[in-house]
């Protein structure tokens, strides 16, 4: 995607990352609302219009390296949506959210989960290196907008739960959902992204061991993804 020529998306957004919310919006009006790659979406999307509100108020301290973090981080999702929609083989992070997305007995909030959980453990760590080397710099001077967006994601769980969330006389003690969202943290998960993304930069110039690293991050994310997504009745 372009970063020199404007897109001019639906309500105002320009840029590359009005490109990237076009694309987001466009999905979601065609998506079936229960399917669990549209509940994921409509989570994205409104992060993704928050950072391009925010980058146009002048929020972030280097406007143009957190524009091409979210850019390149969008695309990822948006690459393994393509991969999908062609009978491709997308990254095996997202593969388990393909998969059940049409299952009946996985709850929106799992599906919401397993996809942030894709895009955090996996994707974040490789739009670090991706941004990196759009920008011309290294992991450290991103450290500042890969904070910002943290904190945009973790009020945006934090919302996601409370939305989604079954209510007390659903949700009891006993419900295996209270022990899956027990088992997986985004703090964490943020975490986990910026180790990996430093570590594939310090790999960078071995190329088949940084490919080996993704490949086994990728496979790791997806089991968690799959453990996310564990069929419960309702």
């Amino acid at each position: 995607m372009s970063q020199s020529s404007p897109v001019i998306g639906p309500a105002g957004t320009t840029g590359p990352v009005g490109a990237v919310v076009s694309r987001m919006r466009a999905l979601a009006a065609v998506l079936p609302e229960r399917d669990g790659v549209a509940v994921f979406n409509r989570v994205y999307l409104t992060v993704t219009e928050d950072i391009d509100r925010r980058l146009g108020a002048g929020e972030f301290p280097d406007p143009r390296a957190a524009a091409a973090l979210d850019v390149r981080f969008a695309e990822r999702y948006l690459t393994a949506i393509d991969a999908a929609e062609a009978d491709l083989r997308p990254p095996a992070c997202w593969r388990p959210l393909f998969q059940l997305r049409h299952h009946p007995h996985v709850r929106p909030l799992q599906f919401a989960l397993a996809g942030v959980n894709a895009h955090i453990g996996h994707d974040l760590a490789l739009a670090v290196v991706d941004a990196c080397r759009t920008v011309g710099c290294e992991p450290a001077d991103l450290a500042d907008e890969f904070d910002h967006v943290g904190e945009i994601l973790t009020a945006l769980e934090e919302q996601v739960r409370e939305e989604l969330m079954p209510g007390p006389d659903l949700l009891q003690l006993a419900d295996p959902l209270t022990h899956l969202l027990g088992a997986w943290s985004l703090e964490r998960a943020r975490d986990a992204a910026w180790g990996a993304a430093r570590a594939l930069w310090a790999l960078r110039h071995s190329p088949d061991i940084a490919e080996e690293f993704a490949e086994r991050l990728d496979a790791a994310v997806g089991f968690a993804g799959r453990l996310l997504l564990t069929p419960l009745a309702c």
